[in-house]
């Protein structure tokens, strides 16, 4: 049995993880990532953003930038253009009191 992939949900790219953010500009359905060069510890000297690639493209560069620079990942995904395939989408529940 093979452990599906989870990845968290936000609604903002936080100072602490790698952000792959899904959108939609019309018919153009794309994704990019940012990660913040302190999260890297050091490796990365400025604040990365990646360029606008198509779905698929955007989410393999992301989890290979991820794991290079072994960093968490989080995603935001306003339009709901995440594919199941990838593994999980999963929302933190953040209603603990």
């Amino acid at each position: 049995m093979t452990k599906e992939n989870r990845f968290e949900q936000v609604d903002e790219a936080p100072d602490d993880a790698m952000t792959l953010i899904l959108s939609r500009a019309g018919d153009r359905l794309f994704g990019k990532f940012v990660c913040p060069a302190s999260v890297t510890g050091g490796r990365l000297p400025k604040d990365f953003r990646g360029a606008e690639m198509p779905l698929k493209e955007s989410f393999r560069a992301a989890i290979k930038f991820a794991n290079d620079f072994k960093v968490p990942m989080v995603v935001i995904d306003p339009d709901g253009l995440w594919q199941p395939e990838w593994g999980m989408l999963e929302r933190e529940d953040d209603s603990v009191e």
